[in-house]
């Protein structure tokens, strides 16, 4: 059975260090191809609400996640290879989507 995960792409690749535009495409497809892809986006400004009492600042270190299916968290790990933000030296955090 396959879960679904999260990853997390963090702002923190440095400025000299990001690769080409079209990486994110080659990585795409070979999501696409393991059938592991199920969405993701780029994440833009917002805003924190809370009903009662001062709301934090949005999380600024997030820049965009991708949605995929995996068997386990150690295949979703696997996944991470080949991300363009992995790849150059930022961070992606893997985190399970459970079923509630």
């Amino acid at each position: 059975m396959a879960n679904d995960y999260i990853l997390l792409m963090h702002n923190d690749v440095a400025e000299n260090r990001h690769l080409p535009d079209e990486a994110w495409g080659v990585y795409l497809s070979a999501l696409r191809e393991a059938g592991a892809l199920q969405g993701g986006s780029s994440i833009g400004d917002g805003v924190c609400m809370k009903k009662d009492g001062p709301a934090p600042e949005i999380t600024r270190y997030l820049g965009g996640y991708i949605k995929v299916r995996a068997a386990s968290l150690d295949a979703a790990r696997e996944l991470v290879a080949g991300n363009p933000v992995y790849e150059a030296g930022g961070t992606v955090e893997v985190r399970e989507l459970p079923e509630d």
